[in-house]
């Protein structure tokens, strides 16, 4: 299938063909890049005009470039413009004028990329649907996900992120969602913003790019959800709430080994859908999803049957058996609404319980109190030991009753060494950090010593 001719392209970048091409693809890595792939030189960590030539000799159809790079012999088949980067974004753009599906953009402090995944999952067989790879969410992730969109798409699922005031805007506006859906709003990057409510207005932001008689799907049950319905007024959206008390709720929520059962009103319409995860944030941002879907014009039913499908990214809540131990792996990010989340998710579970929590970042000035104000947290209540890893979580560690203070180590790599005194045959370990905590190498330690020990019963 071809996504992009090099008339196409040239006509949305305005740059220059050395010659003609068809691109079946649209790639920025040179590790990932498949034949046929169109590869876009942006400059980030590296140059990627040093890769042109190892792009092309990997399959690429042709290369997106500023300028002729060195090594790459003059008849080689490039689009030259002005600016990569710029030209990417034009890409996006003319991928999403082209196109009369249906788009859903997903925002929020936490659960976007499982949220986004949930939605992909629900539309299955109702028609051909695009959607951002992984955690594709930045200023170069929205337009590459929108350059990548083949022109007769049904629907198309996005994934809109920030880390600073003013960039959620622009992506929206590239994006023209018809549907916008924030999954929630929580103390985030605080050391970019003021406030929990600035994030909210800038979570709101997505709504600026609503296409007309869009519909903005807001979070009901928060302290600043009156701030995202102030920002859905401004832009002249619909708005659907969800939430305990929003016009899509949740009827029943059960978890149950490792599943969560669902039952939800959603607009007068009362379906179940059954996730593979047990976790109450989970269920509450399917009952926003399915609100989404419906308004996106899908089948309602189909979709909350279809979520059976959706499996959490990794690191994002799952739950394993892991030899002895059942394993829930949230060691992808944290802060302390999802930790909070997730310590719900443990707390429900029947068993010994272990949490073993990595720094949380990125949370302004105040980071030191609050790793010290986990250890007042209700759902921690319960949990046999605390092991804790990093500087940060020093604070908890001090702060935590003697008998629930497990280890404390400077690092992750640190407390895998001492993987055996973290857990006991039949506890249930609850795995958490961001993600520069490396607290994913805890979980992979686990693994591996299951499957060592596995090879020696074998």
């Amino acid at each position: 299938m071809t996504l992009w001719t090099s008339d196409d392209a040239a006509a949305a970048t305005g740059g220059r063909a050395t010659r003609s091409f068809a691109a079946s693809g649209i790639s920025i890595d040179t590790r990932s890049i498949a034949p046929g792939d169109l590869f876009v030189a942006l400059k980030a960590a590296r140059d990627g005009h040093d890769f042109v030539a190892a792009a092309l000799a990997a399959g690429a159809r042709a290369a997106l470039v500023s300028r002729v790079p060195e090594g790459v012999p003059d008849d080689a088949p490039l689009l030259i413009v002005d600016d990569v980067f710029k030209a990417l974004e034009a890409l996006g753009r003319a991928g999403r004028a082209r196109t009369s599906a249906r788009v859903l953009a997903i925002t929020g402090s936490v659960g976007k990329t499982s949220t986004k995944d949930m939605a992909v999952a629900a539309l299955a067989g109702q028609g051909r649907t695009h959607a951002a790879e992984a955690s594709l969410n930045n200023h170069w992730g929205v337009p590459l996900t929108l350059a990548r969109m083949p022109a007769g798409t049904d629907y198309a699922v996005l994934e809109i992120g920030m880390n600073h005031p003013g960039e959620i805007e622009p992506l929206a506006r590239m994006a023209r969602p018809h549907v916008a859906m924030i999954t929630t709003v929580a103390a985030v990057h605080l050391e970019a913003f003021e406030n929990v409510a600035g994030i909210a207005r800038e979570k709101a932001a997505i709504f600026a790019g609503l296409e007309p008689a869009g519909v903005a799907i807001i979070p009901e049950d928060l302290e600043v959800s009156d701030v995202l319905r102030e920002g859905a007024d401004a832009a002249g959206a619909i708005i659907a709430g969800f939430g305990k008390t929003g016009m899509a709720r949740p009827l029943k929520i059960a978890a149950h080994e490792g599943k969560t059962t669902l039952d939800a009103r959603i607009f007068g319409q009362d379906v179940r859908a059954v996730l593979a995860s047990a976790g109450t944030h989970f269920a509450m941002n399917a009952v926003g999803v399915l609100a989404a879907i419906a308004r996106l014009g899908a089948d309602l039913p189909r979709a909350a049957e279809a979520l059976s499908d959706w499996r959490p990214y990794a690191g994002r809540g799952g739950v394993e058996r892991v030899g002895q131990i059942t394993l829930i792996d949230d060691s992808y990010n944290a802060n302390p609404t999802s930790l909070r989340a997730g310590l719900t998710t443990l707390a429900g579970m029947d068993g010994r319980r272990v949490a073993i929590l990595g720094d949380m970042l990125e949370l302004g000035p105040d980071e030191a109190q609050l790793h010290r104000d986990i250890a007042a947290y209700p759902q921690l209540e319960g949990v046999a030991k605390v092991h804790t890893a990093g500087p940060l979580m020093r604070h908890l560690h001090d702060a935590l009753p003697e008998a629930q203070r497990g280890i404390w180590a400077n690092s992750a790599d640190e407390l895998s060494a001492r993987l055996s005194e973290l857990a006991s045959p039949g506890d249930i370990v609850f795995v958490k950090g961001s993600k520069s905590s490396r607290v994913a190498g805890i979980v992979e330690a686990f693994r591996q010593a299951a499957r060592a020990q596995e090879q020696q019963g074998s």
